[in-house]
Formats: C-alpha cells, structure tokens, sequence
C-alpha cells in the first residue's frame, strides 16, 4: 500500500524431535508398535503421512488469518530443494573446518535417546528435597538431596567421604579431587582409595578448581557423565567411564546386579548397598539446579559420545559486530544486551541428533577391507554419495570401489536447515533471480523466546555461506500466554486455536479435541477441566477482523500478551460499530444525491468540520509513527479512538441534524453544509478503511466494495482496499487545523459537565437553556462550537455570559446573567455552567430531588464544621489541611445556598 515491492514467504521446518515424539506416540496408541518395530524407511512413510494429514494446518491458520503470504512459494526444510541447501551447507562447512567430529560430553535425552543443544535444556531450581515426575517413571523421583558416603584409604586406616546429588553415578568413578591448600587432605595427596563395588583403585589428585566449602570439600570424579569432572579428566589425563546408557539404564561397567537398572531406581540400590557396607554418611537438604529437557520434560544426562559440532566462537564474534556497527538492528533495543553476553560465550553446537525424521547427515564412515585397524574412525562427506567415495579414494589413495562407506544413521539439528531459511527459501545454493532480488530480506520478525534457538543462527550461517547478513533489522514480539498469564501448553488445557476464536466452538468441541490428542489419560483429565473452567460456554464467534485487531492492540514488544477472549470480544463489537458507520454514511450519500468532492478538492465549513478533520490527520501521524516504530498498540489505539470516540461518540451525532434536514434549491448556504457534511464524513470514513486495511483485511474490504459507487473516482477505486494508497500526513495537509484541535477539549469538558446536571436533575427528555460564566477568549471558543454543544450536551440554547471588562462588546456575549438560584456545575475551575430548569416540566420531582440533595449536603457540612470545633483544633491539625476543610466548607455553603434558591424559584414558579 506504500508502494513498495515486498514478499513474505511461508515456510514450515520439519521439527525434527517434535514430529518424530507424536508419531511415535500415535503409533502406540493406535498400533501398540514402537519406533524400532518398523524399518527406518517405514517409520519415515508413517510421518509422512502424518506431515499430509496435520502439517498444513498452520498454513490454514494463517490462510484464515489473512496473512498476505505468497503461496505460490511456500518452502518446507525436507522439499527437496531446500534439502539440497542442507547438505551444500553441511559439505562447506565441514571443508573450511567450522564443522568437526568429536568425542565429548553432550546433552542427552534417555527419553528421547537423542542429544539436544544447550539452549534446550532449562534449568529447575529446586529449594531442597522436591519430588518431581520423570517420563518413564510410575513413582516420583526425589531429587534436591545430598548423600555423603566413605571410599575406604588404600593400605590406610581412615577414609575419605565425598557429597553428591546423583550417588547411581559413583560406579563411574574414576578419581578423588581435593584442593591443594586444603589442610585436611594434605596428608593423602597422592594416596589412593578402593572402590567398594568395582574394586578400581581411585587416585587422590590435587586441583584448584575443587571448592573447599562445598560438602565435605573431596569431590569425586566421574568424566563421562559431568561437564566439569570431564574437563578435569583432560587436565590430570584420567580415564572416562559411561555407566548410564543411552535409555537411561545403567551398563555392563557397573556389574550385573546394576545392568539394566534404570539409573534413578540404581540410586535407591546404591545408597542402600552402600548402608549394608556401613559406607553411608547421611543425607540432607540441597538446593540446586535441575537440567531438564524442554523437548520431553526429562532429566537431562550428560554422556560422552562422538558427534558433530559447529565452531562458534569465530561467527559469533560477527554476529556481535554486525550489532555493534549498526549493520543489524534488534527491536526493542534491551535484547541487545542478551544478544551480546549469549554470544560472547557461546559453546560449540552439537549438531548430531539421533532421530530418523530430519535431514540425515551427509558424512561418511570410510572401512578399507585391507586395514588391519579398526578402531579409528575415518570420515568424509559429500554432497552424494558418489562425491563422497570420490573424496575417501583420494584421500586414502586407493580405488573407488576398494572402500566401504556407511553414512551416519543420525540426522542434523532442525534449526541447523532452519537456520538457512533467509537464503535457502529462495533458490540458495543456486544463484536465483529470486536470490539476487531478495536477499539480503530486510527483516526477521519472530518470538522473543528465538533469540539464540534461531536468530543467532540464521545470523551466523548466512554471514558464513552468503557472506551477507540475512536481514537488516529483527522484530522481536511478546509470547502469548492465557488469561492467567501461563504458557500455552496442550497438556494444561489452555491452548487457544486462532480457529475456534475465528468461527467459535463449543466446550464439548473443545473435549473432543483433547480426547482426539496424544496427551496421556493424567493430562487429559488436567486439560479437560482447565476447559470447563475457562470456556464454560465455549468460545464465541469472533471474526478474523476482531483477532487480529486484538493481538495487534497489545503492547507487542515488551511483556508477554494475556490473551484474553472477551478482549477479541470487545473488537468484535468495535467491528459492529463499523458496520453501523457505514451504514449510516452509505444513507446520507444516497440522501444528498450529489457526486462527492475528491479529498484535495473537500475543504471543511464549520469549526466541528475543521476539528474532524484535522482529528483525522492526527490519526494519521500517529499511524506513520506508530508503524515506523514497529509499535502497532498506538496505531490500533489511534484508529480505535479516531472511529469510536471522534467519528461516531462526536462528529456523526453532530452533523445528523445538518444530514437530515430537508433543503431546497434556494437555500444554497444549508445545501451547501449538508454537502460539504457528507463529503467530510465519507472521507473520514474511506480514509479509515485503507487505515485499517492492514490490520482488518476482511472487514474493511467488504465496506471499501460498498462505498465504491459513491467514489469521486470510481474507476480507480474500484480495485481492492489492499490495493489503494495507504494514507499519508501530506495527502491531508490541508485538513490539519491544530487550533481547533487544541480548543475541543474545552468543548467537550462543558458538554460532559452539561450532561452530569442533566442526569442530576433527572432531566430525561427536556432541553433546558444553558449559561456559561467565562473569560471572553472561553467565550469566544464556546461561541464558535455553540451548535455541537447544544446538540451533544441536549440543551436548547447556549448562552454566553462575560463579566470581563470590554467582553460586553463582542457581538455574541449578549445575555444576561445566569437565573438566580440555578444549578450549575465547574469546568476547569473557571467555568460556570447553569442549566434553567424553572421552565422545565414536573416541577414536583424537581423539588423532591433538590430536597434530597440539600438534606444530604446539610448532614455533610454538620460533620465537617464539627471537626473545626473539636478542641485544640488550630493548634492540632496542619495548616493545610485546616485550609483544604475550610474550602470545602465554603463550597457546600455555596451549593446549599445554590439549591435553596432553586427550590424557592421552583414554589414560586409552581404558585
């Protein structure tokens, strides 16, 4: 609408543990089969058929949504194109030596016998001891306990104990650190202790790192399952042994009395082993970090295993700089400081996933038949196999087919392909018209909970592979929760389909579709109450319009959005509000007959003309600024308040009584009004529509189709809202009159003073005369909107009172003072309003009510003057708040004498 060329392209990652967990799930619920009863290629056809059944459904979210997506260019990371990018990326990476193999510890899901990246593991802080649920567990496992147990001296009296919150652990134990310094251990540096369970004999070894206040200040070593103690295996060259598998049971190291053992039900056999041998030392209280697994809720366990990694350091250091220098923005500018410390201390990414859904990884394990060794892994990799084979004969000198290749079964990360998306949605590694039109995009607008999952990294790899930063600027929004401000979890019930708000459901609907889902029966119970709870009626129909204008009414770039269902309910009825406008204006353009003026060539008449328009361009410049800075909260708060409260509370009720008047030929100066009126309001109303079109596509097209046949130029407005001009600040230049809008808030401090007596008097159906006591430029503002105010505040006449010195010279200060005794009301401190309600029928109410509130203002005053004769009053109480009593005593003095008046006029005019 602003004229520029622009694409959003949709895309799906193929979410790599995700898919592979429902499937999974879904097979043994429906099948009662488990992934390793198929073959890796039957498995495959099984997500397969899933990704046909479900996968498009956020496309049909977004469809629905409106969302101005090219479909003709929707992307999935597995379509075989963009697979193609994946493996260019992983074979150039791995040749410049970014990519490298390895044997290190990893983050290990036994649940998902998969290893995860750090930014996947989130860290529970539990206070001290903390039952908690462990996938695959039927009992609750206790976690937040210290155990203290003895390892016997070698060939000595006495022992040494250590401390550890996993005790199943200590069968992997290879050593004893103690700092050098501490004074309890210098004796045994050197010594050793036996294992009670294995027999090995462990060293005691001297290290700084070993904290002297932390348990028992002996610390044992297990490197194959803690990232510290691993470090220390590197620096004292000390073996590494795996005692907990890849699913979480222990191995064959730990003797066949653990073999098997799942690791948690191990701890209860160990501590009890170790009771028997009168090695336990206690237990107590500890509170520390649980590593769980964000994926499936599972304790995380470091092992050792041999995987695929990306140096970071190096592209990190770029993806800082590039913020430094201003070549990327980041939106709002706080995440900067969390973009910079992630960064600067960034760990190698495990890119190794040990899945069968995702892009299998393009590295080959080379054997020669004719080596005698075959212990040493030999790899390499290719973009085929054939290169692959290629690259393995000229490497160990030998023939093609002298060698076998067996590719790795693993699969990458997902956001390893996701992160290639800027580039590779477009035709990347091929030079593409596509790519040399749009890439660099110019900006990545996602959720703030993406940073280091996918930001980070589509920054990185696309500084590497392109030699260019995949955007110019990021757009972080804020994640929506529910009403109760929780994350949307299925297993909690409370996740929101922008389907249902869209068309509305029913609870039992809602049900069904928990039932429907792979939650067990425990979390359906949860999530089907949660429901009941929330949606007792279900969700109502809300509408596209009335969603969308919802969630881009909330502040998006701060905290996380409390998505409410009756806040989508208030749009809809702000969507209601519109159709009733339009309706109203397509009635008084069929009524004035007349072609309406283009918008250069609609200058306003009257003040409430000017102030509507001018109201207008405001909305405008909010709206440039609101969509420059990315805070679309003021652009809907602008257009909300501009068609509401501006539009329809003020300017529509004003001009009905212009719009309805019957005019013939010869009064030319109220034909004039009344056309110049209904001009006025179809561009406020037209100009709204292409306003709006961004954020309500549905609702403001259907009303833009039906004002076209009343368009000053129809053949060129006749095309789509989305298509027109979007509005600008220079466009309504001649509709900005600042002093009009700057008076108004006086005018509509009177009306709605005005209307406080009305209701006080009970004066429903009568138009009273109304005095305003005011200085002469009041006057003179009052004078100029006298026709609105009388027609907003429902009274007959305005009259203007002045007893400024020279004001009685102005033409329209005129009348008299205010009728003695009439009520009146304060704006602003400055202004007296008096409403003339002698002439007004039912005088008998009107001297019941005047009775009522005079006995209720004489019982006031009685309190407040009996506080001043309380003793010691002047020297008790402060000056200030003697003064402040003071005056609300003269006011309730004023205002009695006020209704007694009243009331004597009222029996005077009675008799």
């Amino acid at each position: 609408m602003q004229g520029y060329k622009v694409l959003w392209v949709p895309g799906c990652d193929h979410a790599g543990i995700a898919t592979q967990s429902v499937v999974e799930r879904r097979l043994l619920r429906e099948q009662d089969k488990r992934r390793q009863d198929y073959s890796r290629e039957e498995f495959l056809q099984e997500v397969w058929r899933w990704k046909q059944e479900k996968g498009d459904e956020i496309y049909h979210q977004l469809k629905k949504l409106g969302a101005s997506l090219d479909w003709s260019r929707a992307c999935f990371t597995m379509d075989p194109g963009f697979s193609k990018a994946v493996t260019e990326a992983f074979v150039r990476m791995c040749d410049s030596g970014l990519i490298y193999r390895s044997e290190s510890l990893v983050n290990w899901s036994c649940a998902l016998e998969s290893a995860i990246s750090d930014i996947e593991v989130d860290s529970k802080q539990l206070p001290g001891r903390t039952l908690l649920s462990v996938p695959g567990y039927e009992q609750k496992v206790e976690f937040g306990t210290m155990i203290t147990f003895a390892y016997p001296i070698e060939g000595h009296e006495g022992e040494v104990a250590v401390s550890t919150t996993r005790p199943e652990t200590m069968l992997g134990d290879v050593a004893i650190a103690v700092h050098p310094d501490d004074t309890r251990y210098q004796a045994l540096h050197g010594k050793q202790c036996r294992h009670p369970f294995t027999n090995r004999l462990l060293p005691i070894i001297t290290d700084p790192v070993v904290d002297m206040g932390l348990g028992t200040g002996a610390v044992k070593l297990t490197p194959a399952h803690d990232h510290t103690d691993f470090l220390l295996s590197q620096r004292h060259s000390l073996p590494r042994l795996t005692v907990i598998g890849g699913d979480g049971t222990m191995t064959s190291h730990c003797g066949h009395w653990l073999q098997g053992v799942k690791r948690f039900q191990a701890r209860e056999r160990v501590i009890s082993a170790l009771m028997e041998m009168k090695l336990f030392r206690g237990k107590e209280d500890h509170p520390m970090s649980l590593p769980i697994c964000s994926r499936s809720g599972d304790v995380i366990e470091p092992l050792l295993k041999k995987q695929w990694f990306v140096r970071c350091e190096k592209m990190a250091q770029k993806a800082i700089q590039a913020v430094d220098e201003g070549e990327l923005e980041i939106i709002p500018h706080f995440y900067t400081k969390t973009w910079k410390n992630w960064l600067s201390n960034i760990s190698d990414w495990c890119i190794s996933r040990q899945l069968w859904w995702g892009h299998q990884i393009p590295a080959y394990r080379v054997t020669l038949p004719e080596s005698g060794n075959t212990q040493e892994e030999q790899w390499v990799w290719g973009r085929s196999e054939a290169e692959a084979r290629e690259r393995a004969a000229a490497k160990f000198g030998v023939s093609p087919t002298a060698l076998i290749l067996t590719q790795d079964p693993d699969v990458l990360d997902t956001w390893f392909s996701s992160g290639l998306f800027p580039f590779a949605m477009l035709g990347w590694p091929e030079q593409t018209e596509d790519l040399k039109q749009f890439y660099p995009n110019t900006m990545l607008e996602t959720g703030n909970d993406l940073i280091f999952f996918w930001v980070a990294r589509m920054v990185m790899l696309g500084t590497e592979l392109t030699g260019q930063l995949p955007f110019k600027q990021v757009l972080f929004h804020s994640l929506v929760r529910d009403k109760h401000g929780r994350k949307m979890s299925k297993s909690l019930g409370n996740v929101i389909d922008p389907l249902d708000v869209i068309s509305g459901v029913s609870l039992e609907r809602l049900q069904e579709k928990v039932m429907e889902g792979n939650l067990d029966p425990r979390e359906k119970a949860v999530a089907m109450e949660a429901q009941r709870k929330d949606f007792p009626n279900g969700i109502p129909e809300c509408g596209t319009d009335a969603l969308r204008f919802a969630l881009c009414s909330y502040k998006a770039q701060g905290e996380d959005i409390s998505l409410s269902v009756s806040q989508v309910l208030s749009c809809r009825h702000f969507c209601n509000k519109m159709w009733q406008t339009v309706r109203f204006t397509l009635g008084a353009l069929l009524d004035v007959g007349s072609p309406v003026t283009p918008l250069p060539e609609t200058f306003p008449l009257t003040r409430i003309d000017k102030w509507i328009c001018s109201c207008l361009y405001s909305t405008v410049e909010q709206c440039e600024r609101g969509f420059e800075s990315y805070e679309l909260h003021t652009v809907t708060s602008a257009l909300h308040s501009f068609w509401l409260h501006s539009l329809c509370d003020v300017y529509l009720e004003c001009i009905k009584p212009v719009l309805k008047q019957q005019v013939t030929e010869s009064e030319g100066e109220r034909k004039v009004e009344k056309r110049v009126a209904a001009a006025v309001l179809y561009h406020c109303v037209s100009t709204s529509l292409r306003l709006l079109s961004p954020l309500m596509p549905f609702l403001t097209e259907e009303l833009w189709q039906r004002l076209q046949p009343y368009s000053p130029r129809p053949s060129t407005a006749s095309s789509s809202v989305c298509m027109q001009s979007y509005p600008t600040t220079s466009e309504l230049a001649h509709w900005h009159f600042p002093q009009d809008e700057a008076d108004f808030p006086l005018v509509q401090e009177v009306v709605r003073v005005a209307r406080s007596l009305r209701a006080q008097y009970h004066l429903t159906k009568e138009k009273p005369d109304m005095w305003a006591v005011c200085t002469a430029d009041q006057a003179q503002t009052l004078y100029s909107f006298s026709p609105a105010i009388c027609i907003l505040g429902r009274v007959s006449n305005l009259h203007l009172h002045c007893t400024q010195e020279g004001a009685t010279s102005l033409p329209f200060v005129s009348a008299p003072p205010p009728p003695e005794g009439s009520p009146f009301g304060v704006v602003g401190h400055s202004i007296q309003l008096h409403l003339d309600i002698q002439n007004c029928s039912n005088a008998d109410k009107q001297i019941i009510l005047l009775s009522q509130r005079r006995e209720k203002l004489l019982f006031r005053l009685q309190q407040s003057l009996s506080k001043t004769r309380g003793p010691g009053y002047a020297e008790k109480v402060p000056e200030r708040i003697r003064l402040e009593t003071e005056n609300k005593i003269a006011a309730l003095e004023q205002e009695l004498k006020s209704i007694n008046d009243q009331l004597l006029a009222l029996k005077s005019s009675k008799s």
